[in-house]
């Protein structure tokens, strides 16, 4: 979440939001100095790893000095007063109103701060859709001029991949995947999804599949208390289907509780079985271009089975690997045949313990237990 200073005013809990920012070139001294965030961009640069900073430009704090400095760069309710975010119990923000060119100039060259002198890697933007899509061209240019960044949008919209987002949030995705578990949806709206975003969306747009991030896990629920035994199906399906998959802090130490969001709470750290999967899953993704993201990797074609509305299957492959991905989505065990013959040939299961070859052929079956989840691979 961001690093800035929180503001004091209208603070909530101990802590304050994160998205309640005092200074938007400021770091909290409760998270480190200036000296300690660039060692840490260093040492992850060092791993080949990225760094984005979560941004927050739809808002600020009641007491940032652009209140004093530049009112007239917030927006105003029907009396003329500052507005907080309307519909919604964010009172310890107000909103900024994007008509106004000067803010558009200095919410830029905030975000060129971090990268100049910190030499962070992108943003991930807060509520991206509330802020015009002209204001993110215009950034997304004076950023990458500075260097390539990597821009993420929380918001589920495809304008945004126009000018300036490499990926959105698909909060779509989780949803199905909730209304199916707790059976409020049928299967077929889980192939509609990833339909309408194979149709719909840009090849090159990257969609954020999670089954947590600090929203949910604060309002909404634990992974456990949302998706319960099914939980493990549908993080690997979030990693392994077309999509690049969120993983939010304490998942892999297996945390159970709802983090407090205005509060200090921390987590048992801990070697746990979600943190191993995840280790698994992504040494895949990594190694296995067919598992890559958007138009980097190897689309999802559906393999029909006889229990359309329990069981859902597909393949995907490259001239690299080939993968025969099978889930059930029920509550049932299931004895599964598929029909045509795209998913015929020789894998091994990459979840086994001592993988052996399995010789998948056309009559082939398989008996799955409640949401367990099968992963064939072949090598070329």
């Amino acid at each position: 979440m961001p690093i800035h200073e929180i503001g004091q005013v209208k603070r909530k809990g101990t802590l304050g939001s994160p998205y309640a920012v005092k200074d938007y070139y400021s770091i909290n001294a409760e998270l480190g100095t200036d000296a300690e965030l660039k060692e840490l961009i260093e040492h992850a640069h060092e791993l080949e790893l990225k760094v984005i900073l979560d941004w927050v430009p739809n808002h600020s704090a009641w007491d940032n000095k652009l209140v004093t400095e530049h009112p007239h760069w917030y927006a105003r309710d029907y009396k003329g007063d500052f507005r907080p975010a309307p519909w919604w119990d964010w009172d310890d923000i107000i909103e900024f109103d994007y008509s106004q060119p000067d803010l558009r100039e200095y919410m830029i060259d905030a975000m060129s701060y971090w990268v100049r002198k910190f030499d962070v890697d992108g943003f991930r933007c807060d509520v991206a859709g509330y802020i015009p899509n002209d204001f993110w061209r215009q950034a997304r240019e004076a950023l990458d001029e500075i260097k390539p960044v990597f821009m993420l949008a929380e918001w589920e919209n495809r304008d945004l991949h126009e000018y300036a987002f490499d990926m959105t949030y698909a909060w779509s995705w989780n949803e199905v995947l909730h209304d199916i578990v707790h059976e409020r949806a049928s299967l077929d709206k889980l192939r509609k999804y990833y339909s309408w975003n194979e149709r719909a969306w840009p090849k090159e747009a990257m969609r954020m599949t999670f089954v947590s991030n600090h929203d949910e896990n604060a309002w909404e629920g634990t992974p456990s208390e949302k998706f319960g035994d099914a939980e493990h199906a549908c993080i690997v399906l979030s990693c392994l289907g077309q999509g690049m998959p969120l993983i939010h802090n304490g998942q892999e130490a297996g945390e159970t509780k709802r983090l407090a969001f205005f509060e200090k709470d921390c987590i048992e750290w801990q070697e746990h079985s979600t943190g191993a999967l995840y280790t698994q899953l992504l040494s895949l993704r990594q190694r296995y271009t067919a598992l890559w993201n958007a138009e980097h990797g190897a689309l999802m074609h559906q393999v029909p089975n006889n229990h359309q509305q329990a069981i859902f299957s597909f393949v995907r492959q490259d001239s690299e690997s080939k993968w025969f991905m099978i889930f059930n989505f029920s509550n049932e065990h299931k004895q599964v045949s598929f029909k045509e013959d795209l998913f015929t040939d020789e894998y091994i299961d990459v979840f086994e313990s001592s993988p052996c070859l399995h010789d998948l052929f056309a009559d082939f079956e398989l008996d799955l237990e409640p949401w367990e989840y099968r992963i064939f691979m072949r090598k070329y």
